[in-house]
């Protein structure tokens, strides 16, 4: 057992037998590789990552290959999920060095942490166009003997790159550039790389990219646009009818490798569970389609049966495979299907005797959109459901992280004040309630990740704290309780005290109390999941509207201000931050709900609202208590307010004008 035996995470874990010297990220392997005048291996993954397990089984539980590793670097090995700055840093440099980025990660770099040379998957021998390991790791040994000054200027080069790629550029201060101008041109964007075939937006692989499907409905529910529904409409659809989507036990897999959405990437993130349960969640608060409510309820099923731990907090993933195999777990045979489910299930998830996935079939489909299941098909359903969990399931990474735990946490709060779920808000809040026990020191501070085993490890980076003020403010929106908009104010004020540019706008990756790598980077840009700062900008925006603590909404201002230019020449990197900047841009709606009248509250939970908040149930500071009458809903909008009402059908008349 190497050193990795010590460590919480299930993915470095999954490495403590290697043969391989493993180090966790940590000064006592630079320190080693200084005394020895060695170059640093690193190597970055996560517990889900198909190609992260081909690489460990070909290359690093290999003996010979260990020993090369061994003799000629210190290496260390990173779960990208617990240290997501290490990641960002490095992943610049895979992509300078190489053009392109992904997981495994593999990055030379010199004893003092600079890379200069990088790459992703290299197989064990050279293989279509790529290098074999062992070659590559003795090429990489003779270089840093005979050609060292060229690979320390390298390592100087990228260094210097990265760190001008973490300043972006930026505008001169001023609310020109934050316009509805934003929100047009950003949909103009994704109309020009969306599939109006099969839905989504460019080529494969295709991610299911949630705050994409959100800008295009709030541009639907501010122009009234029926071609933005539709692009909506197709791509949920596809995505809920393809194979990325669990058609037994529910959830989606990472991404799809084909156009169609027919064969994922089998793995599940908890991310991709909250960002999709919030945009069908939201198409149908739009649309009322019952196909869109079945998604949601059997997403957030899944995550409460198979990722939720009995103490309340939330697993990070599973694993693409199972049994060692990709995709075992979720393929079937025609026979299976028929014998199991009957010839109804056949002909319902487009089962064949040839199959779609190297001779077995990933259920899907065919007919999308229509997935509303007849009694028939919904009794073969659970009879197939009940015959997989006699499988092996595919592995579990058990961690819990802080930032993918409130991103759940926001969205089923959301859902669960939707559909009047009291049982999903009881579970949002135990959640909650979790990470305020266990993800912060004694201290107070915030921490990334919790393990059962360890305990909590690493400082919490800004997208931690971002993701805490948006899940506390809508748990106090959706279950009326003033505790939860007390700890979204906790959670804001630490991340404007540890993580504030002083000398500029937006928020640093990590705090200032933090671990210093080669640069300090900020995350800026909308990927799979939302930014830091695109989410700090939207929950301090709401906080503040909420509170009325200027501060909060100055800090989100300051920031869309500076990132106004880059935002209007490259929408597609900033769909969240855009979404920021149309709050700011439009204003925020306040809805007050005074005395006990929840009937009231759940007009407003039932529609979909992205530019208002909602006060209701226990009072706490907040200027929107202000001489107001138990017993009725106020209004205000544009620094306006409309007249008080004590109707569901007058609040709800007022929010539609």
């Amino acid at each position: 057992m190497n050193r990795l035996g010590q460590e919480t995470s299930p993915y470095l874990r999954q490495h403590q037998d290697n043969p391989v010297d493993w180090y966790p990220w940590g000064e006592e392997a630079f320190e080693r590789a200084r005394a020895e005048d060695k170059p640093v291996l690193l190597s970055v993954g996560y517990s889900a990552c198909h190609w992260c397990h081909v690489m460990a089984h070909e290359s690093f539980e290999n003996d010979e290959v260990a020993a090369v590793m061994n003799e000629l670097f210190v290496n260390i090995k990173v779960d990208r999920e617990e240290r997501p700055d290490v990641d960002a840093v490095y992943m610049e440099a895979v992509q300078a060095i190489s053009g392109q980025g992904g997981w495994p990660m593999t990055v030379f770099m010199t004893p003092d942490g600079q890379p200069f040379y990088a790459g992703t998957y290299y197989p064990p021998r050279a293989w279509g166009g790529r290098p074999g390991f062992v070659d590559l790791l003795r090429g990489v040994d003779q270089a840093w003997r005979e050609r060292r000054a060229e690979l320390v200027g390298q390592a100087e080069q990228v260094s210097a790159a990265i760190g001008a790629h973490a300043t972006v550029p930026v505008g001169n201060g001023s609310d020109e550039g934050v316009s509805a101008a934003l929100l047009e041109g950003a949909y103009k964007m994704l109309c020009s790389t969306y599939d109006a075939e099969w839905g989504g937006f460019g080529r494969a692989p295709k991610f299911p990219m949630p705050t994409n499907v959100e800008l295009v409905l709030r541009t639907h529910l501010h122009t009234g646009d029926e071609e933005a529904l539709e692009m909506v409409r197709t791509t949920l659809d596809a995505m809920a009818s393809g194979g990325i989507y669990d058609h037994l036990g529910g959830g989606f897999a990472r991404y799809s490798v084909d156009d169609f959405w027919m064969v994922p990437h089998f793995e599940k993130m908890l991310y991709d569970q909250a960002g999709l349960v919030r945009a069908y969640l939201h198409a149908w608060q739009v649309t009322a389609e019952p196909r869109y409510r079945q998604v949601v309820e059997e997403t957030v099923a899944y995550v409460l049966r198979e990722l939720r731990q009995p103490e309340g907090g939330v697993c990070s993933a599973e694993d693409a495979d199972s049994e060692g195999e990709e995709g075992k777990f979720y393929v079937w045979r025609h026979e299976e299907v028929l014998d199991i489910g009957g010839p109804e299930a056949v002909a319902w998830y487009g089962v064949t005797k040839g199959g779609n996935f190297e001779g077995a079939n990933i259920l899907h489909r065919p007919q999308r959109g229509d997935l509303v299941r007849p009694r028939e098909v919904e009794s073969a359903r659970r009879r197939l459901f009940e015959a997989r969990e006699a499988r092996v399931r595919p592995g579990l990474d058990d961690k819990v992280l802080t930032e993918w735990n409130a991103m759940f946490v926001s969205a089923l709060a959301e859902a669960a004040a939707a559909f009047g779920r009291q049982d999903w808000l009881t579970s949002a809040e135990a959640t909650a309630d979790f990470l305020l026990a266990n993800l912060r020191g004694p201290d107070g501070r915030w921490m990334r990740s919790w393990q059962r085993q360890g305990g909590a490890r690493h400082l919490a980076y800004a997208v931690d704290h971002a993701w805490l003020v948006d899940a506390f403010t809508r748990l106090g929106e959706a279950s009326g309780h003033a505790r939860w908009v007390a700890h979204a104010r906790s959670a804001a004020d630490a991340l404007l005290s540890l993580f504030a540019d002083p000398g500029g706008a937006g928020f640093f990756t990590t705090g200032h109390d933090a671990e210093q790598l080669i640069v300090r980077q900020k995350d800026l840009y909308d990927g799979a999941t939302p930014s830091a700062n695109s989410v700090a900008a939207i929950g301090l925006l709401r906080l503040a509207a909420l509170t009325g603590e200027h501060r909060y909404a100055d800090a989100a201002r300051s920031l869309l201000q500076l990132l106004a230019n880059p935002m209007a020449r490259h929408p597609g990197a900033f769909t969240n931050l855009i979404a920021a900047a149309n709050l700011a841009v439009r204003g925020i709606t306040e809805i007050a709900v005074v005395g006990e009248r929840p009937d009231l509250a759940r007009a407003v939970h039932q529609r979909y609202l992205p530019n208002a908040v909602l006060a209701w149930g226990e009072r706490y500071e907040s200027p929107l208590w202000e001489a107001r009458q138990d017993g009725l809903a106020y209004v205000c909008r544009n620094f306006a307010c409309q007249a008080p009402v004590a109707t569901a059908a007058e609040l709800v008349a007022q929010l539609e004008t």
